[in-house]
């Protein structure tokens, strides 16, 4: 039941961030993509794909979808590198936007809309940019948000 309870509770937080009126890339699922993995371990990750799956196909499944789906299973993978104490966990979570910003571009650039030539490849990330900007905000902010739950849950419950 208590996994039930946070798998519900993990696709209420991605759906919420998701629908609700925000800048472009500016959502907490880089920072889910990092933390869920870390604090509540890899079997949330399938969770936490899954959700984004369904939120995709209400907000519109494209032929980008999969390599945004993969840049979330890298990001979660890798986390567990990156576990070992707050310091760690904030440069991570920053690292999982850079890896994001680097597969999604990457998928966008495959769909031929920049051409198949190192100069589109390039003015693809270049082009990014700003979007990307959005992406560590926001990656940043929900990260502390994140980090200052699990503050306050650790003083309140697990040294209570």
């Amino acid at each position: 039941m208590r996994y039930l309870s946070i798998c519900v509770g993990i696709f209420i937080t991605l759906s919420a961030s998701r629908f609700i009126p925000h800048p472009p890339n500016f959502t907490s699922l880089l920072a889910l993509s990092f933390y869920v993995p870390v604090f509540l371990g890899l079997r949330f990750l399938p969770v936490l794909i899954i959700s984004f799956a369904i939120t995709d196909l209400i907000i519109g499944y494209h032929s980008g979808t999969h390599w945004t789906w993969g840049s979330v299973l890298v990001i979660g993978l890798m986390s567990q590198y990156f576990s070992k104490n707050i310091n760690f966990r904030l440069v991570g979570a920053l690292f999982g936007a850079f890896i994001f910003f680097l597969i999604t571009n990457f998928g966008v650039w495959t769909s031929g809309m920049y051409g198949f030539t190192f100069s589109g490849l390039i003015n693809c990330y270049f082009l990014a940019i700003p979007f990307f900007a959005f992406s560590l905000i926001s990656t940043i902010l929900f990260s502390l948000i994140i980090e200052t739950g699990y503050k306050l849950f650790k003083i309140k419950f697990l040294k209570a």
